[in-house]
């Protein structure tokens, strides 16, 4: 079903034909389905929606739809959407909304849910106890396969995953892991104990989510246990709510390379002065750190008026540098966020950096000399000055680019604001003090 005739079928009153339709499609399909139709008609078409397949569309609407579901049901159609939420959409949904929504949402849960919810609230914000989830399959050391199975067979529906179960004692240590391919396939009457695996990849509580990304990038993983300091299993961290964690931290990154702070709202939902604010700060910065360009260029005004042609290459110059850069330090930033690389990785960066930087230098050195030579007919000291500054602009800004990120990783800060922008504003200063000082040198200024 397309939108088209979702509209059709409600203008003509075929509300069953729709929820007939509805059922047969994917929560995710139905959800983007709903999205642009007015809360009116989202409601109306809610309610026809199935109980189960109603919960799980909800879990898949955007902060506004949910928002407007929730002030427009009865309370015991919240209970039952709240009774029926996956524990970890349910924490993503309070942490969105405002005070008084979340007090109506707290309000249609059970008391022992709105403990751990408490519980999980107070975890420190990007941490893995924020965004794991209770439901998950744990046994008992000790049971059989017989009786694990059963176990997974009464409590199984409720889980967001039942493929990888935990065990645990009975201070709920975390011991070791099951497969569900492995019980199925192994006899019945053997302890769990035997065909447990006992090395657990595991990540703390307070652990920050990029790690844990990187965790899941690392290993492959469909779920991750998560527990506390005296390793008890707390909860699980599952691949779709971590693929969301990887779009999140991406986008901050873009962000920041960009010379903005980092938003989590939609851009078309941002307000003009919040978007505004975000990207004043970083613009102010590079304006004023930009002066520096000028202090240098008025230091340098007398080889400036004495060979005037000079000032001609100088966008070329800052462009190439600023360029050389950006290229530098957006694979290294990279390569920091997959764990390709690490700071303790600084040396081979800059040998690395070193080498490809003389080749790029000194090729694009040679043509621009021959360039100048041959079409733009120039002095043949200006062009080898010229040349000379490609060659180690290109060398410096590409150690610098490669470097910077480092630093900043090293000193706790995002790589990421060791970005284009601002590696551009320092190169371009590097490559005019090169610039003029080398032509003062060859050309006797």
């Amino acid at each position: 079903m397309d939108e088209r005739r979702l509209l059709e079928l409600f203008e003509q009153k075929k509300y069953i034909e729709i929820k007939r339709e509805l059922s047969e499609m994917n929560e995710v399909d139905v959800a983007e389905l709903l999205d642009p139709l007015d809360a009116h008609m989202t409601l109306l078409i809610f309610r026809m929606l199935p109980k189960d397949l109603a919960v799980e569309v909800f879990a898949h609407f955007s902060m506004e739809q949910q928002l407007g579901i929730i002030n427009s049901v009865t309370d015991k159609e919240l209970e039952y959407i709240m009774d029926e939420l996956f524990f970890d959409d349910m924490i993503d949904l309070i942490e969105e909304m405002p005070a008084n929504i979340v007090k109506k949402v707290l309000k249609s849960t059970k008391e022992d849910e709105r403990k751990l919810i408490n519980q999980f609230l107070r975890y420190p914000a990007d941490s893995a106890g924020s965004i794991m989830t209770i439901e998950y399959v744990d046994l008992r050391k000790g049971i059989t396969v017989k009786e694990a199975l059963t176990h997974i067979k009464e409590t199984g529906l409720n889980k967001e995953t039942v493929y990888t179960c935990y065990v645990t004692d009975r201070k709920r240590t975390l011991e070791g892991f099951v497969s569900l391919r492995t019980l199925v396939t192994s006899d019945e009457n053997l302890l769990i104990d035997d065909i447990m695996e006992n090395e657990v990849i595991r990540v703390n509580t307070h652990d920050d989510q990029e790690s844990v990304a990187n965790v899941f990038r690392k290993y492959g993983f469909l779920a991750l246990p998560v527990v506390d300091n005296e390793n008890r299993l707390t909860g699980i961290i599952t691949v779709d709510d971590i693929m969301d964690i990887m779009e999140q931290e991406a986008t901050e990154d873009f962000q920041r390379m960009a010379a903005m702070a980092p938003s989590e709202e939609a851009y078309l939902d941002t307000g003009v002065l919040t978007l505004a604010k975000h990207r004043l700060p970083w613009l102010l910065i590079l304006m004023v750190s930009a002066t520096f360009t000028g202090r240098i260029m008025g230091k340098f005004e007398n080889v400036l008026a004495s060979v005037v042609v000079l000032s001609t290459f100088i966008p070329m110059l800052m462009d190439t540098g600023g360029n050389s850069g950006s290229q530098s330090s957006t694979l290294i930033i990279r390569g920091l966020a997959t764990g390709e690389i690490t700071t303790h990785d600084w040396w081979k960066v800059l040998w690395k950096e070193l080498r490809i930087s003389f080749v790029v230098g000194v090729a694009l050195a040679g043509i621009n000399f021959m360039r100048l030579i041959l079409l733009e007919r120039v002095d043949i000291l200006i062009a080898i000055t010229v040349s000379i500054t490609i060659v180690v602009t290109v060398m410096a800004s590409k150690i610098v680019g490669g470097i910077l990120p480092l630093i900043a990783k090293r000193l706790r800060m995002d790589p990421a604001i060791m970005a284009g922008p601002l590696i551009t504003t320092i190169v371009d200063a590097l490559a005019l003090m090169v610039y003029f000082g080398i032509a003062t040198v060859l050309l006797g200024l």
